[in-house]
């Protein structure tokens, strides 16, 4: 996966800028060169050591290749959170450091556990590229060397609500009056849980996500299993309540914002009628809700697809 992620990047250009990566479920460790340096990073547009204190203590620029880091600027930084360090990349238009003009803000949620599926560098950027927004996103506690332990939409929801505060209070490039919160599989419960939680978030966009931990659980393998009773304490059995807190369809009343949910029929990792049409059919005569359905079995994003459709879904919602 990080080398599909390598290959996108060099062939971006060919792409026409609309394509994003992965599904959140490989192995992306960082490499070497993606090392933290403490040095802040200063730009005739916005100066970046503003942000090195008490909250943000690490900042470092990341080279995504020349396609995209003509595009965007990537940054990987250190956050504390809940006392905790964690690890997250924010990708910035240059339009919006060069001319110093507050940009539309995204969060993005990748998919996996602290064990797998780490968040790339690339992740931000491309859909930074794509957008033209700002991105942000961050590791799952305990996953790649960040701090703490993954609760798969426990306490680790305030790294995501952490990162909705920088935009919101810290960062001058961010505008969050538009503030879109996307998710993929695991980065699917926890954005739906967040825009549940924060009334600043104003759109979302779900693929291949998943809406119902007690399905997940019932129908998913023992390894599923095995992440999910490590994770929240228990089987759905044992701990109820702390699935349904994690579970969309349970509460899919209180979700009254515009969302995209994308899925393919044939997912075999989250299951198209109990993590997708479950969820759509509730949330379909309470919000504006659009269903784009595939017919494979796809897990994650369709490269030569999904990019256009959520282009032009941002640009119309």
């Amino acid at each position: 996966m990080r080398m599909m992620k390598r290959i996108l990047a060099i062939g971006f250009s060919a792409m026409m800028a609309l394509s994003f990566v992965g599904c959140g479920n490989a192995d992306t460790s960082v490499a070497p060169e993606d090392s933290l340096s403490s040095s802040a990073v200063e730009k005739d547009g916005f100066n970046f050591a503003d942000y090195l204190g008490d909250e943000i203590i690490e900042i470092a620029k990341v080279d995504n290749g020349e396609q995209l880091d003509s595009i965007c600027e990537t940054y990987r930084f250190i956050f504390f959170s809940d006392g905790f360090k964690i690890k997250g990349f924010v990708s910035i238009p240059l339009s919006c450091i060069e001319t110093r003009t507050p940009c539309k803000c995204m969060v993005f949620c990748n998919g996996g556990n602290s064990n797998l599926g780490y968040l790339d560098k690339v992740d931000t950027a491309v859909r930074c590229a794509v957008s033209n927004r700002i991105v942000i996103g961050c590791e799952h506690r305990g996953g790649n060397g960040t701090e703490g332990t993954d609760q798969y939409g426990g306490d680790d929801l305030n790294d995501v609500i952490r990162l909705i505060d920088f935009c919101d209070t810290m960062f001058e490039f961010a505008d969050i009056s538009d503030l879109c919160v996307e998710g993929e599989s695991r980065g699917g419960l926890m954005t739906y849980m967040t825009a549940r939680r924060d009334k600043r978030v104003k759109k979302i966009i779900v693929c291949s996500g998943i809406s119902d931990l007690f399905a997940a659980f019932n129908e998913g393998e023992d390894k599923m299993k095995e992440v999910l009773v490590r994770c929240i304490g228990g089987t759905p059995e044992e701990m109820p309540e702390e699935y349904e807190k994690r579970s969309a369809v349970c509460w899919a009343d209180e979700i009254k914002i515009p969302i995209l949910i994308i899925h393919s029929k044939g997912d075999k990792q989250a299951n198209f009628e109990t993590q997708a049409q479950a969820i759509y059919d509730k949330l379909k005569d309470n919000t504006d809700c659009t269903f784009i359905t595939y017919e494979d079995d796809m897990h994650g994003f369709h490269e030569d697809k999904d990019p256009a459709v959520i282009k032009e879904w941002l640009e119309t919602h």
